[in-house]
Formats: C-alpha cells, structure tokens, sequence
C-alpha cells in the first residue's frame, strides 16, 4: 500500500521538479505570503495515491480552491472539463500571460475552466504579478512535464 504522508523527500522533490512554483498560477514561492502544499492532483478522497506522479506544488490559493476537484466548468462552452492535470500536460499548452504577465488566459477548455475554478487571476495575485513584472522578476519560466512516478 502506498505511503497516505508525504515525506520530507517527497517534498523536495515536488518542490524542485516545479522550481518552487505553483504549478496552476505560476506564483513563486519565495515572494509567498504562505508556505505552499503539495497537493493531491487526483484527490486522496477519490483514492488518488501519494506518489510523485500524482503531486503537484500549489500555493495555498490554488491548492484551497482546488480542494478535492477534478473537473470545472469551461466558461465558453458550459461543459464540465478535467481541470489541468501538472503531472500529463504542458502548462503552455493550456494557458499563456497577457503581453503585460500579469493575467493568465486559459487557451483551452481545460485551461479556461482551471483559470475560473482555481480563480488563478485572483487581485492578489494580479496586483503581485504587475509589480514582480515591473522588478524583472515574472513570470517564472515554464516548468516541463515529468513522467508519472
């Protein structure tokens, strides 16, 4: 049976594979006012293992607003889509920043129902985004996909 806890290595490893970014709204950990979590892409709750392929690094914002979902609603069409999965698709492939870096516009249903579910364009996050981008410091540079492991 897989281990339910995360380990510290675990951790690391999440951690570093994302470049200590969230891996849904691109935030960096370093300019956080909270500690981030490694979160459960397939929830525990619908029996999503605690293994690296299933982990993601979220800030905190992401990871409370994902919570246990899986799919949201794509703006656009209505249809209920599989929200972003880290671990399988590309980051740029579902979404891109505005010319300014500081709006994350969801390019596919995918991307459009993960931008509305996990509210990644929050004013928080928005209002961090303009002055890191004025200081040279946004966005992070993309993260590419490892293998389920």
């Amino acid at each position: 049976m897989a281990e339910d806890r995360v380990t510290t290595g675990l951790r690391q490893e999440v951690a570093g594979r994302a470049r200590n970014c969230c891996e849904y709204c691109r935030s960096q950990e370093r300019f956080a006012m909270q500690a981030f979590a490694v979160e459960h892409i397939d929830p525990r709750s619908r029996a999503g293992p605690t293994s690296a392929g299933n982990l993601a690094y979220a800030c905190q914002g992401c990871n409370n607003h994902k919570y246990n979902r899986t799919h949201g609603r794509d703006p656009v069409s209505g249809a209920e889509v599989a929200l972003f999965h880290p671990r399988r698709e590309r980051w740029g492939d579902h979404f891109a920043w505005t010319p300014d870096g500081t709006i994350i516009v969801g390019l596919t249903p995918t991307g459009r129902a993960t931008v509305e579910t996990l509210r990644l364009n929050r004013d928080g996050l928005v209002t961090l985004r303009r002055l890191l981008y004025a200081a040279g410091e946004h966005p992070p540079p993309e993260v590419t996909v490892s293998p389920p492991g």
